[in-house]
């Protein structure tokens, strides 16, 4: 009698219920992992604040100042091997054209030679139509010996030379070569600080750009107010040291008339701060020496040299070009180094102030020189 009882749906028993139950199980599984991976996922970082922002904008910049001076002094040394190069393969062409004038010379020699055939003199006195022809050819074949023996003489010379510039040549190529590997790592590494300065403030607010813009406008007032400061007890200290000397121009500490440095160092100064003046308003770009833009130590450069000063391309450089001189005893046309690394230069105008080129972003300006730390001021001239 056939059996009434249903059959059993075991999973066991049923392909079809076999994937089915599969299925539900790795989805409980996953569902159960997820779970526990959402209960265990780290926090999300939270949004830095303007502070830290604004540090980490003025750290990129000045990380991109220390590439820009890389860049400028790697810049320099290519260009110098470039000129030295050049200087090279023009003296090689012409020593080779020496050589080929030299050449030419032995080859007339040599066809003299094939046309007598090699014959000894008693061959040729008898041969000779009369006596005095042959004195005459054979005092002329002992002076083309003599220039010859000079041409074989200056041939190896010349092919010594020759070898020698080539040597140079190629030694010079090789520094050209690692001078501009260098110019190239430098420029990446420039345009990727200012790439990552440019991001982080890209993702600031509006309300985030104006308290970054608040914090830039409390720090200047800051290194103003200490600008004045200096300069008031600057001008305290000038009275007192005119009145210890009796004089009425007797000061000789920081004076900002600049004339205790002597009239030629004065004029000179007057110069290259009328030029900075000048380029006032101009954009900070990296590695410019102007005219339309520069860097800071692109400005200092100019702005000296058309005082007829020359001064080294990097603040590296630059900063062991001239005397030394203290803060508290600044000129106009002083340089001011800032940073332990002497990233930046500036050129002292009087009263605690400077010209500069800031950095990417800003003009040429005026600003305290105790904005940054000071590394310390050098005299050119």
């Amino acid at each position: 009698m056939a059996s009434h009882r249903k059959p059993r749906t075991s999973v066991l028993t049923s392909p079809g219920g076999r994937r089915t139950a599969a299925g539900l199980t790795s989805a409980a599984l996953a569902s159960v992992t997820l779970l526990s991976q959402s209960a265990h996922a780290a926090p999300k970082a939270p949004r830095p604040t303007i502070e830290e922002v604004k540090q980490q904008v003025d750290g990129l910049y000045r990380q991109a100042e220390v590439a820009t001076q890389k860049y400028n002094a790697a810049k320099e040394r290519a260009d110098h091997q470039r000129t030295t190069v050049d200087g090279l393969l023009d003296a090689a062409a012409k020593r080779a054209q020496k050589m080929n004038d030299t050449r030419r010379e032995l080859g007339t020699f040599a066809s003299a030679q094939y046309r007598t055939g090699g014959m000894n003199p008693t061959a040729q006195l008898m041969l000779a139509k009369d006596p005095q022809q042959f004195f005459d050819r054979s005092h002329l074949m002992e002076r083309l010996t003599s220039r010859q023996q000079q041409a074989v003489s200056d041939y190896e010379e010349q092919a010594a030379a020759a070898a020698r510039q080539r040597a140079e040549a190629g030694r010079s190529l090789e520094r050209l070569q690692t001078s501009q590997a260098s110019l190239k790592a430098s420029k990446q590494s420039v345009q990727q600080k200012l790439a990552e300065a440019r991001q982080l403030l890209s993702r600031l607010t509006v309300q985030e750009k104006a308290r970054l813009a608040e914090l830039e406008r409390k720090k200047e007032a800051a290194a103003k107010r200490k600008a004045e400061e200096e300069a008031r007890r600057q001008q305290e200290r000038e009275r007192h040291q005119q009145h210890d000397s009796g004089t009425a121009g007797g000061g000789t500490a920081g004076g900002d008339t600049g004339g205790s440095t002597g009239g030629t160092q004065s004029t000179k100064a007057e110069k290259a701060l009328a030029f900075a003046r000048a380029q006032i308003g101009k954009p900070y770009v990296w590695g410019a020496t102007g005219p339309s833009s520069y860097d800071c130590s692109g400005l200092t450069q100019a702005a000296w040299k058309a005082a007829g000063v020359d001064l080294p391309r990097t603040t590296w450089d630059q900063v062991k070009v001239g005397q030394r001189v203290a803060t508290s005893d600044l000129h106009p046309g002083d340089l001011v180094f800032f940073f332990d690394d002497i990233s930046h230069v500036g050129m002292y105008i009087g009263g605690g102030k400077m010209i500069h080129a800031p950095h990417p972003g800003a003009d040429v300006r005026e600003e305290s020189i105790y904005y940054m730390p000071i590394y310390g001021s050098v005299r050119p001239g």
